[in-house]
């Protein structure tokens, strides 16, 4: 399978993500706790999505993922668009070398493919050192509740002509783990055959005050903890939780 195909399938699952709501959310609270700057840092940028509504909105934006299958697809859509955007390989556990931002995002659970918990505040230290002082940091995660009762031991499905897809989850190893076991099923449009392929993926959350402390610890002040973009207090049955921190 070459990344063309794979970025295909990215993009199809990630059709209906909130782009411009999480454009809303980071120029309101922009507005709302006075930070200044058009400069930012979008981690886990994946095909760029995400990374490009940013672009066309002013800022001046750079991306970064782990993947080099996903950058390139990304640096070609930009290209396409007219659009000069820098696109940066590295682990978000480990960024070095990036220069200073005004506002730091990891959207869409990223930060809950982090396999090892000791990477968790060492990618919080690492956004720390990439922020201007006062620079917003804003990222979403699953909840415990979505784990353990809307993940776990669940099978989902679509059926759809380009793309079809079966997804079993199963608990992880560690507390509020989840193993993703995907088969896709993708059409080939010469031949009119369906070109099976699967993949396993690895999530892991933690409790709300646990990610608090580590922000703290790394040097921010948490700003607000909402249920998703609702823009409500966490409730019992929320699924994403979302965090806005700033650098202090």
């Amino acid at each position: 399978m070459t990344y063309e195909r794979f970025a295909h399938v990215y993009d199809f699952l990630m059709k209906d993500a909130p782009y411009e709501k999480w454009v809303y959310l980071l120029l309101s609270r922009m507005d709302r706790y006075q930070a200044e700057g058009r400069r930012g840092l979008d981690l886990a940028c994946g095909t760029g999505e995400f990374t490009i509504e940013l672009a066309k909105h002013g800022f001046s934006v750079s991306g970064v993922d782990l993947s080099e299958e996903m950058l390139a697809v990304a640096s070609d859509k930009a290209a396409k668009q007219g659009l000069s955007i820098p696109f940066f390989q590295q682990n978000m556990a480990e960024l070095e070398g990036l220069g200073e931002y005004d506002f730091v995002t990891i959207f869409c659970d990223s930060l809950n493919y982090i396999r090892e918990q000791k990477d968790i505040p060492r990618t919080f230290s690492g956004v720390h050192r990439h922020l201007k002082a006062n620079g917003l940091f804003l990222f979403d995660v699953h909840s415990i509740y979505k784990m353990e009762y809307i993940f776990q031991n669940h099978t989902f499905a679509i059926n759809d002509i380009e793309v079809s897809y079966i997804w079993d989850c199963f608990p992880g190893e560690e507390p509020y783990s989840v193993e993703h076991d995907l088969s896709f099923f993708v059409l080939d449009g010469e031949t009119g055959l369906y070109d099976r392929f699967d993949e396993l993926h690895y999530q892991r959350t933690y409790s709300i005050g646990q990610y608090e402390k580590w922000l703290e610890d790394s040097g921010f002040e948490v700003l607000e903890v909402l249920s998703d973009l609702e823009e409500v207090p966490v409730h019992e049955k929320t699924e994403r939780i979302l965090f806005v921190a700033r650098k202090i």
